[in-house]
Parts: structure tokens; sequence; C-alpha cells
């Protein structure tokens, strides 16, 4: 009920001040329609792509140029590993999919500023050296597929319509292998693509997988600073060290995400999302209020972290889509580093809202 109430008053703003923050992209209206095609897409992408060789991640390396010659681009390899590490250390890169992108050049500039290098967000042998020595755990590790990795329940598909989401008893992965890309932070797409030949629907069957398991962490987050220009969440303890970093989705110029203090009101972990009319989404015909349920690909993922007057941060369902798209007023992460934020913080924790 707790998360049902939360998640309601999210939907429900009133006037010109109201905010539209259900955890829905802008373009979420298609969302279903590219959770499966654009899965479909990458997968098909990386068909006639070699598989990325485990020895060849663990043992990449960063390629100095000779001379005044210029450093090559990384190869898939390095990025994978990059990745991982930066992950691992807690400057999450979002998805990992080992292609070079924004939300990469991002963690990497918060790690380089973390560890006293000048952040460019590009890989260099100081940066390389600084990040590999952060961890002497292997990039990548095997699994054994669980028995109840693949027990399920699995929804078929999820529908586009919100009515037709709120039919649903759940809105779980629709395939053991999507729960595993998000189990271990990575792309369905690279998770097939190194294990080609693998079968992610049998328990028993053993796969590799990016080695992401993060230390515990004892810091006490003291604030949180959303960067709505930059796209980021930092979680900084009492003397302003940064603990952890996130890549963020947020408001657009119509529907913005707020401006200065706030603080934490609640943290709800699988919470439900309640729809009201008064939100006037575009597809959505019911005059009627009504409830979706609680699973991963919620609308607002597997945690909710409530900060009054119809804001919050939250998770998401599409994962690849976090620092490429902007919501309607909530701060989106993906579901696990949303889960790991969730875990720091506490009632009356600051956050504040930068541009």
């Amino acid at each position: 009920m707790l998360g049902t109430f939360l998640i309601g008053r999210c939907a429900r703003g009133a006037g010109a001040a109201t905010l539209f923050c259900a955890a829905l992209l802008v373009a979420d209206a298609a969302h279903a329609a590219r959770h499966g095609a654009s899965h479909a897409r990458r997968a098909a992408s990386h068909a006639a792509t070699p598989a990325l060789d485990a020895q060849a991640i663990d043992n990449a390396q960063f390629s100095v140029p000779s001379g005044k010659g210029r450093a090559r681009a990384p190869s898939a390899a390095t990025i994978t590993k990059e990745e991982i590490l930066l992950d691992r250390a807690d400057f999450s890169p979002g998805e990992i999919d080992g292609v070079a992108g924004s939300n990469d050049k991002k963690a990497l500039a918060a790690f380089q500023q973390a560890n006293g290098l000048k952040p460019t967000g590009r890989l260099d042998a100081q940066t390389w050296d600084r990040l590999t020595a952060t961890s002497s755990e292997p990039a990548l590790m095997e699994y054994e597929i669980q028995p109840a990795d693949v027990k399920g329940p699995f929804n078929k598909t999820i529908p586009q319509s919100f009515e037709k989401k709120a039919e649903l008893k759940t809105l779980n992965y629709t395939s053991p292998r999507e729960l595993l890309a998000a189990k271990f932070h990575v792309a369905p797409a690279l998770l097939t693509r190194l294990n080609p030949k693998a079968s992610f629907e049998t328990a028993g069957t053993k796969i590799v997988v990016p080695n992401v398991a993060r230390k515990p962490s004892h810091d006490r987050v003291a604030e949180v600073v959303v960067d709505k220009s930059a796209l980021t969440v930092r979680a900084l303890d009492a003397n302003g060290k940064l603990i952890s970093f996130y890549p963020a989705s947020v408001g657009s110029e119509a529907r913005p995400s707020p401006s200065g203090t706030w603080h934490v009101r609640s943290v709800v972990e699988n919470p439900t999302y309640h729809y009201s009319p008064k939100l006037k989404f575009k597809g959505v015909k019911t005059q009627k209020p009504f409830d979706i349920a609680a699973g991963p690909l919620n609308p607002v993922g597997t945690t909710w972290i409530g900060l009054g007057d119809d804001y919050g941060i939250h998770g998401t369902p599409d994962p690849q889509s976090i620092g490429r798209t902007q919501s309607h007023g909530c701060v989106h992460l993906t579901n696990w580093d949303a889960q790991a934020l969730a875990k720091m913080v506490h009632r009356g924790t600051k956050v504040e809202f930068i541009n």
C-alpha cells in the first residue's frame, strides 16, 4: 500500500505547478514497441560480430601511442573492461554495452576528478593505470544459471498501452536473458555476444558475465546532487567526498525537474504505479485512475525515492535510455543504480538540484 500511495502522489499533481513525473520518457508512448524492437535490432547487429573473448577482456590494456602518433580508439574489449571497472568502483556507466558513449565519458570524468586527474572523460595511460588498480578481480566471471533465474514468471510481452499494462498482474522481465542482463548490469546484446552458444533458458548452464559485485559501502550519504545539465547524480558524504556516481535522465524543458534543495521523504522497493487521468498522457483514453502492478518493467522500475510534491528518483524499465532521453520531471536511473542509491539514503537526506 505504501508504494501505491507514494506513486499515486507522484501522479496526482494539480494546477499549473503540476509535475508529470510518471516515470515515462517523453517518448514513452512507444516504449513497449521500442523495448522489444530495439533489443532485437541490437541483437541482430551483433549477430555477425565476433564473440568477445573473456581472456581478451581480462587482458585488455590501453594502447599508448608511439612517438607523436595519436592513440587508437580503444577496442571493444578495452571499453568493456573499462565499463566493468568503473561500475565496480561505484562510478556507474549505466548499462555495460562495450561501446564508448556519453555515459562512459561522464563516469570516467567523475573517476578522474575523484582521483586527482584532469577530468577529460577520455581514457589515457594514467587514468587506465589508476582504474585497473582499483581491483585485482577479473573483469568477467563464470556464472551458473540458477533455477530462480529461469523459473519466472516472465511476461511474454509488455504492451504499449497503459491500460493494457494495468491488466497485468506483474511487469516482469520477458526472458531469462533479460533478467540475467539486468542482474549483471549488461546490455542483453552484449551478454549474447559474450556467450554466443549459450542457452539462457536452462538452469545449470555456465555463462560469462561482468563481475560487477560492488563492495558494501559503509559510507553515509549526506547529500545527493542532481546535475540537470550534465545528466548525472552524485552521492556525497558529510565532507563533500564523492561516494558514488550515476548517469541519469532528467526532465525536459516542457516538464522540467525541480531546482533547489529537497529532501528524501521515502524509499519504496517494488513500487506500484498509480495513474491519474489528470496527467492526460497521450494515448491513454480512460478517464478513471488505475494502477500498474509492481515489477522491474513497471514505469518506475524497482525503486522509488520520494522527494515530495510529486518528484522522485527512481528506476526505469529501459536502462539503455538513461542519459539519452528526457523524463516528465523525475530523475531516472537504471534499476540497479536506483537500488544502490536507495540503500545509502534515508529519510531527510538532502537532495540538491543544480543546473
